[in-house]
């Protein structure tokens, strides 16, 4: 896909002309101005210019009070926030304060204006709905802003206004930068106004997108969801990585959706096949559409930031789509991997047995399957039947790269799921398992059996795998049957139940505290279970009543 060219506007010799000689001097090759982020003066210091991933020193004599003093005098007013900048140009410069109130230090920044930019992401404007940018500082949001806000205003002629809280994006001075085109700019007096101006931009001035740069508090999130519910788009900037950084954060986690902890009836929860407390997503996202910028060239596409949330949430990972510009300035878009399952899935297989944990690997003690499973280093590279149809999968926190891998390298029939109703089987790691409580009270409730293997590698999932297989083909009905012998079930039952006791005690209960409760069993192996639980000095109850009889074992 082909992209327009960047241009770029810096006015970088305006900057240049408030700083001092010796900082002027140091920067006036070519060389040293390209890719320039920002100028760092200090008072007692060697200036300092500083560049991706690098910095340089400028000069030799550190900076003192008249230089600093100098600087000073030839901007523009400080506002609330320390920041001033160059009339009509889009620098910035930031003041650092001893406890007297004088300047110790300037940041200066260069700000440039880069037509081409939103070709990342010009066909997001089209549709009409709200847009948030997301990313670490420096990494270009506010740029990729100005440039939107003005191809906004400009090329699809929409009334566009500006709240500009720190004159970063329309520049210093009362006349906008040229590089937000015929888009509109209120000034905000003082940060902490910047939610009181938004909504007065929607009341008085009619537009049709609002454009803000780092929503960072509350308030502000709150304007920008009173403002998407009165039709406006918007478009805006707020810190953070990526999307999971804003679920996990109180103050602007409304920006998606919010998240909320909702109980559940029984007669819910079993439909849901998930325990009664969940979180959930507590209304619309403010904004449908996110973009995290991994770098200046490589963005990432949430085209539907309500399922990447409620992924998220049920401790899934989101696809994205990638877009990413080359070495000659095309864009390559890269569509995100479509999980195997789909509405048009076949009817799940038979579950392999009632949900229980087992383990992989050479251990001294018996199989803990009811079945016993083939030994993984009786062959390294067994051939797997092929079944009819393949094996459904949830992965549990596994590397899903290498699941890929061994499924792709055995040419096994299996294949991922996102949610664990729609699985087969549980695939997880011995580690994380007793991190995950939900996950087992969920197998449980939908009749399915997790495989924890030993560790997160390419091996010991391949073996799993292998083993899953066989094992579905050993099942009755499912292959060739082998006979039982007479009271295998019940110790293998048994050996079953003590492993999962000694999991919890090990992993949840001693180091971190928590009461567990076990899955349903016979009175004769609650009995063995207590006992076992009794040797770690831990207390344990029974509940529930007939079949669903259960053990819980509590800390010390």
């Amino acid at each position: 896909m082909a992209s327009s060219p960047q241009r770029i506007t810096d006015d970088l010799d305006r900057l240049l002309e408030v700083l001092p000689e010796a900082v002027r001097e140091a920067l006036a090759p070519a060389e040293a101005r390209e890719q320039l982020l920002e100028v760092v003066l200090d008072l007692g210091r060697i200036p300092e210019a500083r560049y991706p991933g690098r910095a340089v020193a400028l000069g030799e004599a550190p900076m003192e009070r008249s230089d600093l003093a100098a600087v000073v005098a030839q901007l523009g007013s400080f506002g609330g926030d320390n920041r001033a900048g160059i009339e009509r140009t889009l620098h910035r410069i930031s003041a650092i304060r001893n406890r007297s109130g004088d300047v110790v230090g300037l940041t200066c920044r260069v700000g440039r204006a880069v037509f081409g930019t939103v070709a990342m992401v010009r066909d997001l404007m089209d549709c009409g709905q709200s847009l948030l940018l997301m990313g670490r500082p420096g990494v270009g949001k506010t740029t990729a802003l100005r440039e939107i806000a003005r191809v906004l205003a400009d090329e699809l002629e929409k009334r566009v206004v500006v709240i500009d809280t720190s004159n970063e994006i329309a520049g210093d001075g009362d006349i906008p930068h040229p590089a937000i085109g015929r888009a509109r700019r209120m000034q905000v007096t003082r940060p902490e106004l910047q939610h009181q101006v938004m909504i007065e931009a929607v009341e008085n001035h009619m537009p049709e997108v609002i454009v803000i740069d780092e929503i960072g508090t509350e308030l502000e999130a709150q304007a920008a969801r009173t403002i998407a519910e009165r039709g406006v788009m918007l478009v805006a900037t707020a810190h953070g990585n990526e999307l999971a950084n804003l679920v996990k954060n109180p103050t602007l986690s409304d920006l998606v959706g919010g998240i909320e902890s909702v109980t559940l009836g029984d007669e819910e929860a079993r439909r849901r096949r998930t325990q009664k407390t969940v979180l959930e997503r507590a209304a619309e996202p403010t904004f449908p559409l996110a973009v995290e910028m991994h770098s200046r060239d490589r963005w990432l596409v949430h085209r539907d930031v309500a399922r990447t949330v409620d992924l998220l949430l049920r401790g899934q990972l989101p696809r994205p789509q990638v877009r990413q510009l080359d070495a000659e300035g095309r864009l390559q878009l890269s569509e995100p991997v479509a999980p195997a399952s789909s509405s048009a899935k076949p009817p799940p297989l038979r579950r392999l047995q009632d949900a229980s944990v087992v383990s992989s690997g050479v251990s001294s003690q018996p199989p803990l399957a009811r079945r016993p499973l083939p030994d993984p280093e009786a062959s390294k590279t067994p051939e797997a039947p092929v079944p009819e149809q393949p094996l459904h999968l949830f992965n549990a926190g596994l590397s899903e790269p290498l699941i890929e891998q061994a499924i792709r390298g055995r040419r096994l029939p299996v294949q991922l799921v996102e949610e664990v109703e729609e699985a087969d089987v549980v695939l997880a790691a011995r580690q994380q398992l007793g991190h995950r409580p939900e996950l087992r009270r969920r197998a449980q409730d939908a009749g399915l059996p997790i495989l924890v293997i030993k560790a997160d590698t390419l091996p010991q999932i391949q073996r799993g795998l292998e083993r899953l297989l066989q094992r579905r083909e050993d099942r009755p009905g499912g292959g060739a049957a082998t006979e039982r012998a007479p009271g295998s079930s019940h110790r293998d039952d048994a050996f079953e139940a003590l492993e999962e006791c000694r999991l919890a005690v090990e992993q949840v209960v001693l180091p971190q505290g928590q009461p567990v409760e076990l899955l349903p069993r016979t009175e004769a192996i609650r009995k063995m279970q207590a006992e076992l639980a009794a040797r770690y000095q831990l207390t344990s109850a029974e509940f529930g009543s007939g079949s669903q009889q259960r053990l819980r074992l509590f800390p010390r």
